[in-house]
């Protein structure tokens, strides 16, 4: 079985079901449009307005018509297509109809600067790009710079002069399906890593590893055709996608919700009757913050079949989870690790049974195992911590065009190096300790930032911290903490140096920075920038050598 044939059944058993709603929110506040009025607007697959919708049969037919399109451009088995658009209801009818011709998915980071995207698209050998109108001055500055690329399809209204029109031509093709022969060993995307840590890795995928995670997912939330999940972080991320799976493989309907605001999550889920909602910390903590000030009433929204809140992405605050069960008490909770590597989420998950372990990773997820290793690469004693490996279905092949990484990570038996520090306690629950590379080794100490993090988000007023790691001539390296206040408190050094007087000396930041926190689209904490920004700034250096 390859992936598309899990649409083509939907549309042949569930055809005139809906497959996915789009909700904005945004274009609902600018044509000033009230909730209540928001819910009865008819829904047009072709309108502007702000929710509209899809059925499963119209996926499968807009999904054979960009198949056809570029099959009828020459695009074949094993060629390159990148996706640049934000989530929308072309995203997925889009990815699919590449996969219908053989040729790759590449979704690229909305976020990417224009250097960023010529640099994937000639990493991974890209021959097509489908961008849309956010985009427009991005691609102009590069298309002439990208000649490997043969057409660029524009989504939207006004099409560019240097693009082809989407909408326009694949009214001219068939709808039927191009029935190219596929196997589960064929390549079916590339995907690119998060870029945390340096220039992003072209990750290639096959057919079987897409199938798997849509085989994980399921296995861990128990889907059904009556689950609607609410789709809130973008789709080019192996995280929201492989999530989405889980609806794809029963043909349960998805909402992809444009905008993270608390009161927006909930009105979709009151309106859409949502049952599993995936989010990231950030988003969660916004949410509760905005209960505790009073801001949202939660008795306002019909939330009744809302059963599953679940976090990836990046390490969980144990005292997040324990207030979100303050308000929602008969929710069921999941966290899912995994990384792109691994096609996404899952190959270790807490399981819904277990929300006595909150703080843990979990297991290993359906089909995988796992094993935390020394520097040598053997299996470490229990409770000690070492670099965390997965092995299954759904690892990488490789990365693309990059020999030399991909024997850094990739053992010949098929073992993946995450680089991320673990351990396992006398349950066999894993627990990460924090990232290898931000391991900060102070006076002979190793220091997990994830530790000292944890810590301070107890801190009432602490909205979000981040610990790096700073160069000094005594230890080495010393910890310093950006920490981002909540709105409408402040924080300053005594009080916070009151407040860490409760961990051991050595792992007490050094120093404070008041100041927001940056991470990227999937939630992740992003410490390069941090790094750059205050490991070599003129006052935190100056307090450091004194």
């Amino acid at each position: 079985m390859i992936i598309t044939d899990f649409l083509t059944r939907n549309a042949k058993e569930f055809g005139n079901d809906v497959a996915l709603v789009e909700i904005n929110p945004q274009a609902q506040t600018n044509q000033r449009i009230t909730w209540k009025e928001f819910s009865l607007i008819e829904s047009n697959p072709n309108s502007a307005s702000v929710r509209t919708e899809m059925t499963w049969e119209e996926f499968d037919r807009k999904s054979n018509l960009f198949a056809n399109l570029l099959l009828s451009r020459g695009i074949k088995k094993g060629d390159k297509v990148a996706i640049l658009l934000m989530n929308c209801l072309e995203w997925l009818p889009i990815y699919f109809g590449i996969l219908k011709t053989g040729a790759l998915a590449v979704p690229l980071n909305y976020r990417y600067t224009s250097e960023e995207i010529r640099y994937c698209l000639k990493l991974a050998d890209v021959s097509v790009l489908v961008f849309g109108p956010e985009f427009i001055g991005r691609v102009e500055e590069i298309c002439d710079r990208i000649p490997k690329v043969k057409f660029n399809f524009y989504v939207g209204a006004d099409c560019p002069r240097f693009a082809e029109s989407y909408d326009k031509l694949v009214n001219y093709c068939s709808a039927s399906d191009p029935a190219i022969s596929l196997t589960e060993q064929d390549f079916a995307a590339i995907y690119f890593s998060s870029g945390t840590t340096g220039f992003p890795k072209a990750i290639l995928h096959t057919h079987e590893a897409l199938v798997h995670s849509c085989r994980v997912e399921q296995n861990h939330h128990g889907q059904t055709k009556d689950d609607v999940f609410l789709c809130i972080p973008p789709l080019y991320h192996t995280g929201a996608k492989m999530h989405w799976f889980g609806s794809l493989i029963v043909g349960g309907r998805a909402v992809l919700l444009k905008g993270v605001k608390p009161e927006w999550i909930l009105k979709a889920v009151s309106e859409e009757k949502c049952s599993i909602v995936w989010l990231l910390v950030p988003w969660a903590q916004d949410l509760l913050d905005a209960v505790d000030r009073g801001d949202i009433e939660l008795s306002h929204y019909d939330l009744s079949r809302w059963r599953l809140m679940h976090i990836g992405a990046q390490p969980v605050p144990p005292s997040l989870i324990k207030r979100w069960f303050g308000y929602f008490p008969n929710h069921q909770y999941d966290t899912n690790y995994g990384l792109s590597e691994s096609i996404g989420p899952g190959c270790v998950h807490l399981g819904v049974e277990n929300p006595h372990k909150v703080g843990a990773i979990g297991k290993a997820g359906y089909g995988w195992e796992v094993k935390i290793l020394d520097s040598d690469h053997n299996e470490v004693a229990k409770g000690e911590v070492g670099e965390l490996a997965v092995k299954g279905p759904g690892v990488m092949k490789c990365y693309y065009n990059d020999e030399k990484s991909t024997a850094e990570v990739l053992s010949p038996d098929g073992w993946l190096y995450t680089g991320d520090m673990a351990r396992e306690d006398e349950e066999g629950f894993l627990y990460l300790v924090d990232r290898k590379k931000d391991v900060i080794i102070s006076g002979g100490e190793n220091i997990y930032p994830v530790q000292i993090e944890d810590y301070i988000r107890r801190h009432d007023a602490v909205k979000d911290v981040a610990v790096i790691g700073v160069r000094d001539r005594r230890l080495g390296e010393i910890a310093v903490a950006v920490v981002e206040a909540k709105e409408g408190f402040t924080l300053d050094d005594a009080e916070m140096i009151d407040f860490c007087a409760g961990l051991p000396r050595y792992k007490r930041p050094h120093r404070y920075i008041f100041a927001e926190v940056p991470r990227n689209p999937t939630g992740k904490i992003e410490k390069p920038k941090l790094r750059k920004m205050y490991a070599g700034d003129s006052v935190v250096a100056q307090q450091i050598e004194e």
